[in-house]
């Protein structure tokens, strides 16, 4: 039976073609405003970093209502019945809705509205943090050229478990003294608390001192820094001033984290600083070396086709090192010393663990997963790669490692996984192993798994982490620096998914520099859709057989059609072929902005599937959202109710409560996503929407991960043509600049 909901139109049961249709010519690629320059601009990094398609400015989440009742409102309706309450609402959103219409051609009340330049610099700093595409031209008078989108978070990445409680508010004094200052410069006053939280002590004089100091508030953008400088500073402001310089080193430099890097080479941090009209790019550089603010280092180059030099060795060469040929890196210190701590810590863990196998692991090495158990018996680091099915090999590992009493987790990127995983052992873990599978963040933050010794390391012997690809460097170092000394560490995943949101390439740079065992998996996806999936990881988009209705191609013209045909294939079309809830489709889609991105679609699906007037900061009861607790982590959940202590969703992890200056930032619908916040997370089934206008940000990992979310449909709403076959073929993963892999080459060893 067809799930296609038109039967006039189509239905393809092969695998994802080239159907006709229009093919899109407007797209934009990812990576924020970095300059085009040589590592500045990397692919989608987030779950809601990076993946923004077309131009939408706006910062809020679209929504079927009108918008939030006040918050007097709200507290009434929670002391009336359900019915009062909804003719409440309705009362108050007339009245709302009036107020608007009088306040467009009434003066603007002094102190509650911002207008002009000041009121775009603040919806650009909204908008970058809903994760749009920044107003343009805050202050210049001249529209400066288009811009790519800026990233969806992650703006300063930080390790997943850093989810500690808030830091506390500066002194009302301190944000008023701040306010004076914006408000002197032209800039909103309402980013005086962002900018005293963010500067710290002395936050006015270090604003009046330093002007451009604006840029390390989210979502400021040079220009707007730039007209800032110049209403403080007047005839002293110029584009070659020191301070200036220093302020666009870094902020390049945090562009380039969003990215994926985690450091630049310094002819393409020079090239992009020329490009931001910074006149003397070396000695910004210089200046902000010398302030301490980033750091520069000089990695040696491998000769082509030469073996790395052994670290014993090393000294014995340094007339010849002196000579070879090197690269210099600046980076940001957090990121630097991530990566230096992980490679110490990795190399721990290699060369703490006794040589010799032991003899239980040997006799617990049979079946399919018998290369694994070995490998992990006899070396403290594993690398395990494979796709979905291949994760009941780190299964039988955990489960025969467990028997024989060994303290063994395995930790999960996401509570789907997690779930997913925990089935895997289902009647084989032993007695007493209902914490063997946890996240990581529950596991690094103490509140899932064994908890912590003595000496502040994690109580395990072997720690499993699944989903590898999706740790970015400061969690990886996080982990490897909490095991003690002796345990083993293996890390699995899926090496053609996407890549972390958060700054580095851990598992791609450890495959890269071959210093421990690797075991491939051997074990195939099943079905059509793993058939599908496994061809689009070595580069072939292939016609494969549905007979069930596993894959449909639904060819569409544009994207108001694909957001209409989208709709249709989640409230009708599949729940009746396969009898799934809405709830249980995703919809993914390459950006959240365009008119079909994340906005459209969730806007649309509301109205279908859930419609309210979004009384609750756009939200109602029922409504499907993602809360992302941290920047990187994205929790998918279900709005319960609103009160005076904010918005209550039913996540995977249990009750939460989003404070209500929080739900803006961190609260976002959930019927549509990217594919950042999905992976890692499986549902029955996927529609995934290719616009005409995402054909340019297309490629073989995005296509890769988003085909790879079904589990027993997909369907494919496809409006970009020969850009699918030619993204899966020609289009692979953008490279990322790290230094691990010398790192780890100068502590340990090749492995044989």
């Amino acid at each position: 039976m067809s799930t296609e909901p038109d039967p006039a139109e189509s239905t393809r049961n092969t695998g994802p073609g080239t159907p006709d249709g229009e093919d899109g010519v407007r797209a934009t690629e990812s990576g924020g405003d970095t300059p085009a320059t040589d590592g500045t601009t990397g692919e989608d990094t987030s779950e809601d970093a990076g993946e923004s398609t077309g131009d939408d400015g706006t910062a809020a989440e679209v929504t079927a209502g009108e918008g939030a009742a006040t918050p007097g409102a709200d507290q009434a309706a929670a002391q009336v019945t359900e019915a009062q309450a909804e003719l409440a609402a309705q009362k108050q959103e007339r009245e709302r809705i009036e107020r608007r219409k009088a306040e467009k051609t009434g003066p603007i009340a002094a102190g509650t509205k911002l207008s002009g330049k000041a009121a775009d610099l603040l919806a650009a700093v909204r908008a970058v943090e809903g994760g749009a595409k920044p107003t343009a031209g805050v202050f210049d008078d001249p529209e400066p050229a288009p811009r790519r989108p800026a990233p969806e978070p992650v703006r300063h990445p930080r390790p997943v478990a850093a989810e500690a409680a808030a830091a506390p508010a500066p002194a009302p004094d301190a944000v008023e003294a701040v306010r004076r200052v914006l408000a002197d410069g032209g800039a909103p006053e309402s980013l005086a608390p962002q900018v005293a939280a963010g500067l710290g002590e002395g936050a006015e004089e270090v604003l009046r001192e330093d002007p451009w100091q604006l840029l390390r508030v989210a979502g400021v953008r040079p220009e707007q820094a730039d007209g800032f400088a110049r209403a403080l500073l007047g005839p002293e402001c110029a584009p070659d001033d020191e301070r200036r310089g220093r302020a666009m080193t870094v902020w390049l430099l945090e562009q380039a984290a969003l990215a994926g890097h985690t450091a630049l080479e310094l002819p393409a941090l020079t090239a992009a600083l020329a490009q931001r009209s910074v006149p003397d790019a070396d000695a910004a550089v210089q200046s902000t070396l010398a302030e301490g603010e980033a750091l520069a280092f000089q990695d040696a180059l491998e000769e082509p086709g030469a073996a790395p030099a052994a670290a014993e060795g090393a000294q014995e060469e340094d007339d010849d090192e002196a000579a070879r040929p090197v690269r210099v890196l600046v980076g940001l210190e957090r990121y630097a010393l991530a990566e230096e701590s992980l490679a110490d810590a990795l190399a721990r863990i290699v060369n703490s663990l006794a040589k010799e196998a032991s003899p239980h692991w040997e006799a617990a090495a049979s079946g399919s997963a018998a290369e694994l158990i070995r490998a992990v018996a006899g070396h403290g680091l594993v690398l395990h790669t494979g796709g979905e099915a291949a994760r009941a090999e780190p299964a039988a590992l955990l489960t025969a490692a467990r028997a024989q009493g060994l303290r063994a987790v395995a930790a999960c990127h996401t509570f789907d996984g997690r779930h997913r995983f925990a089935a895997l052992l289902a009647g084989t873990a032993p007695e007493g192993a209902d914490d063997s599978v946890v996240t990581l963040p529950g596991l690094l933050s103490g509140a899932e798994g064994p908890g912590r010794d003595a000496d502040g390391a994690l109580a395990l012997d072997l720690l499993v982490l699944l989903d590898a690809p999706q740790v970015d460097v400061e969690s990886a170092a996080m982990v490897a620096e909490s095991l003690p000394d002796g345990a083993r560490l293996v890390l699995s995943g899926d090496p053609a998914v996407l890549w972390s949101a958060g700054p580095g390439r851990v598992f791609g740079d450890l495959l890269a520099a071959r210093v421990c065992p690797q075991v491939a998996s051997r074990t195939p996806d099943p079905g059509p859709l793993g058939e599908l999936v496994s061809g689009l990881g070595i580069g072939e988009l292939n016609q494969v057989e549905a007979p069930g209705k596993e894959i449909v191609i639904v060819p569409v013209r544009d994207a108001g059609e694909a957001v209409h045909r989208t709709v249709q294939l989640v409230a009708d079309s599949v729940p009746r072929a396969f009898g799934f809830t809405p709830g249980q489709t995703v919809v993914i889609t390459p950006g959240h902005g365009g008119a079909a991105g994340t906005r459209a679609l969730n806007a649309a699906l509301k109205e279908r599937l859930n419609p309210g007037p979004g009384r609750f900061g756009g939200f109602d009861p029922g409504d499907l959202v993602v809360h992302s607790p941290a920047p990187g982590r994205t929790v998918p959940g279900r709005v319960e109710k609103a009160d005076a202590e904010g918005l209550h969703l039913a996540c995977a992890d249990g009750p939460v409560v989003v404070p209500r200056e929080r739900v803006e930032q961190s609260v976002k619908h959930g019927w549509a996503l990217t594919a950042h916040q999905a992976v890692g997370s499986r549902w029955p089934a996927a529609v995934v929407v290719l616009p005409g206008d995402a054909a340019r940000t297309l490629s073989r990992p995005w296509v890769y991960t988003a085909f790879g979310r079904a589990e027993r449909h997909l369907s494919v709403v496809h409006g970009v043509e020969q850009a699918l076959p030619r993204a899966v073929a020609e289009v692979p993963a953008k490279p990322r600049t790290t230094r691990l892999p010398l790192l780890l080459r100068t502590l340990v060893p090749p492995a044989s």
